[in-house]
């Protein structure tokens, strides 16, 4: 692999302070001073535990989980698409949830938040303030947006982003585009602080338990081999001219539970490889609130639920072989967070516990070139923006992606590299492994098939948003498509994608896994059963 020949990289070292909790017996103590020979029964009862269960009375590993509510006001900006539109009524509330796990040298902080994208710059304000309050250094800390559409005005456009560009430009920007609200940003700013400080007073002795459910019934490729021998993005459910997917799916729904050492859940986390864009008519999380409302449901419990998406920027709910017409948005909501909480569920009530699990991070930081519009293309889509919008799908989208080459123009010509980060945190046998965008499923694949660890969890629009990175097919004469589109939003050179694997794979092999956690080994075979220890009767 070959980057490019201007990115400049630094090496972020693993730098992982270390704090303390309360002790696991500080609540058996307090109980103590009001009752004497309880306490004394209860040591009695903890030490023998002691002699036939020692992980179960005492962890290595603490655990803690918070959230903090980001929900937009009515007649905010619904962030998702290339131009204006307003949200219209609250269905659910929107959420930044936090883990936060220490092992007494060492403190990781996982963040997920519905939101369409989180800027760099909030990410680097939020970490900052975070390593303040709580001394988790910032280096430990990933911050993930859902991807939410139906969420609040994180994007697209960003505060202050065009403020040199000539008058044309700032009126397309900032009047014709989606574009976050600086007052909004501050608060979700707050909140990712607030929900990793209180995470991080909340960490407890934990057991932690790992694995890998299977749903592969709500997430589709949406990108099509079509018979003119291109890839087009949603090509129309059921169009004749529609071959076959051009890509695969990630079934994988991976999930880590804490629980204390009493056996009460802590929160969960959940990492899936799927849009979270169906298109409610109100603000809400998406999907993910019923992810939440059904593992809470099936545990008795508000534990909080930590979403991180996997690589799924190719994948949609949309299935474009369907036979049959599809349910409402509202429904299908319902099912895709039904179900993927449903296979999380099965994880969590399955997952063997352990408390031996180690921490680690690390992190790689660079910069990589945005693809430039030719010169005929500019001065087409001029000719196209001052010709203004006409009616018609078909003239409104000239008009958009018209508008879409214009700003990145700007961009291109005022910041032609990009900062981008890839960050791998460890947690046992699990690593989370991140990039900043909306990434395709073959290079999370990948990522899993390379990995050493049992359980990989690539996580995308992770630490800053770049846009869709397709995969360098997509590019090619056979590829085509809605993602490969040159926009403000989505500009990356070609190679990014293969950069973000292979770095990712270099952080991840830098690390050792810990080992799963396993039940008793068998001590001695079992007699066999005497009802069912005989030949075949036959009279």
């Amino acid at each position: 692999m070959k980057f490019s020949d201007h990115a400049r990289v630094v090496l972020v070292e693993p730098f992982l302070g270390a704090r303390t909790a309360p002790s696991a017996g500080s609540k058996v103590a307090d109980e103590g001073v009001r009752a004497p020979r309880r306490i004394c029964v209860l040591l009695a009862w903890r030490c023998a535990l002691a002699l036939v269960l020692p992980a179960a009375a005492s962890a290595a590993i603490q655990a803690g989980f918070a959230e903090r509510d980001i929900t937009p006001q009515i007649g905010q900006e619904r962030p998702g698409g290339y131009g204006k539109a307003f949200h219209r009524q609250l269905l659910d509330p929107c959420k930044v949830r936090a883990a936060v796990f220490a092992d007494g040298t060492k403190t990781v902080a996982l963040v997920g938040l519905d939101a369409l994208m989180i800027d760099r710059k909030v990410v680097q304000e939020a970490r900052a303030e975070i390593a303040r309050v709580t001394k988790i250094p910032a280096a430990a800390v990933m911050i993930a947006a859902s991807h939410s559409h139906s969420s609040g005005p994180t994007g697209m456009v960003q505060p202050g982003q065009y403020d040199q560009a000539g008058a044309e430009i700032r009126q397309l920007a900032y009047e014709q585009s989606s574009a976050a609200d600086p007052e909004y940003l501050k608060h979700v700013t707050a909140q990712i602080v607030a929900a990793v400080a209180a995470a991080s007073a909340a960490v407890v002795p934990a057991q932690l338990g790992f694995g890998n459910g299977r749903e592969d019934k709500v997430g589709f490729n949406r990108r099509v081999r079509m018979k003119n021998g291109q890839t087009w993005t949603n090509p129309g459910v059921g169009n004749p001219d529609n071959v076959a997917p051009a890509g695969p799916i990630d079934p994988d729904v991976g999930v880590i539970g804490a629980w204390d050492l009493e056996g009460r859940l802590l929160g969960s986390i959940v990492n899936f490889a799927c849009h979270t864009n169906v298109i409610p008519d109100g603000i809400s999380a998406n999907w993910v609130y019923h992810l939440e409302r059904t593992i809470q449901g099936a545990f008795y419990s508000k534990a909080p639920v930590v979403y991180l998406a996997g690589a799924c920027g190719d994948i949609s709910k949309i299935d474009p072989f369907a036979r049959f017409e599809r349910p409402s948005e509202a429904r299908w909501m319902e099912i895709v967070g039904g179900r993927v909480g449903a296979e999380a569920v099965k994880v969590l009530l399955a997952a063997e516990r352990g408390a031996d699990v180690p921490l680690d991070v690390r992190a790689k930081v660079w910069t990589i070139d945005r693809r430039a519009p030719s010169a005929a293309n500019v001065e087409r889509a001029r000719a196209i923006i001052a010709a203004g919008k006409k009616p018609g799908v078909p003239a409104q989208t000239a008009w958009t992606f018209a508008k879409e080459t214009l700003m990145t123009d700007f961009l291109v010509r005022t910041q032609r590299a990009v900062e981008v980060e890839v960050q791998a945190i460890q947690v046992g046998p699990a690593v989370y492994v991140s990039n900043p965008a909306e990434y395709f499923v073959e290079y999370g694949l990948e990522i899993k098939q390379r990995s050493p660890f049992p359980f990989t969890f690539p996580v995308e629009l992770a630490n800053g948003c770049v846009g869709y990175v397709p995969t360098e097919e997509a590019f090619g004469p056979r590829g085509g498509g809605y993602e490969t589109r040159l926009t403000s939003y989505s500009n990356l050179d070609v190679s990014a994608g293969r950069q973000f694997a292979e770095t990712g794979v270099e952080l991840i092999k830098a690390m050792k896994p810990g080992k799963a956690p396993e039940p008793p080994p068998l001590k001695k075979p079992g007699e066999p059963w005497l009802f069912g220890n005989v030949p075949p009767q036959l009279d």
